[in-house]
């Protein structure tokens, strides 16, 4: 039941982010473009102080470069842009990746561990790769999911509009949760439960 309450919060805290992220688009672009700048800029000088893997750096770095690019049109996005699709998949290679890190650090050879002068490497903890991953591996990614709009047919002179018309868009966060919705109410009343009476009525 706590993990169930857990979902359902974070559900509903996404669901609230996307309607305030829909009212203030353009600080929300400035954020992440700034956020996205000063995670590049982490990840060199963990690399330079905390030797970090440089191939493995450079590779995350191209990546925030990726999801820089979907700042362009924000807050639209295509579902089916080589750009969106691409962060897509660079978001679950880098997960992996860091992960292996994390999970497999460097051990020194045995002649090594056994001279007088050794220092075993540090070994991060639990909470520390947890904060790099939630900080650097995955917030950028799930705060440009819950700010974009989804617009396929969306043509480039409707860029420009009015605030009024702003207002209107559907993030993907609300899009995701909606169908959801859609779903478990139509599944219960399928079974013969009724959720909600006034579900998909004009009222």
């Amino acid at each position: 039941m706590g993990f169930l309450f857990l979902v359902l919060a974070i559900a509903l805290g996404l669901y609230y982010i996307s309607e305030v992220v829909e009212e203030h688009t353009e600080p929300t672009k400035r954020f992440l473009k700034r956020l996205i700048y000063a995670i590049i800029t982490l990840l060199v000088l963990l690399w330079l102080f905390d030797n970090f893997p440089f191939k493995l750096t450079v590779f995350s770095i191209i990546s925030y470069f990726i999801y820089l690019q979907n700042l362009v049109r924000f807050p639209y996005v295509q579902l089916t842009s080589p750009i969106f699709l691409a962060s897509c998949v660079l978001v679950i290679i880098n997960h992996f990746l860091w992960f292996d890190h994390f999970h497999n650090p460097y051990i020194p050879p045995l002649e090594e561990r056994l001279k007088p002068n050794y220092r075993p490497p540090r070994i991060p903890l639990f909470t520390e790769v947890c904060s790099f991953f939630g900080l650097v591996v995955w917030f950028v990614p799930f705060a440009l999911f819950v700010s974009l709009s989804a617009h396929d047919n969306l043509l480039p002179h409707h860029m420009e509009v009015s605030d009024a018309h702003k207002k209107k868009n559907t993030g993907l966060a609300k899009l995701l949760f909606g169908r959801i919705r859609d779903y478990v109410y139509t599944a219960s009343r399928s079974l013969g439960y009724e959720l909600d009476p006034h579900y998909g009525t004009l009222a």
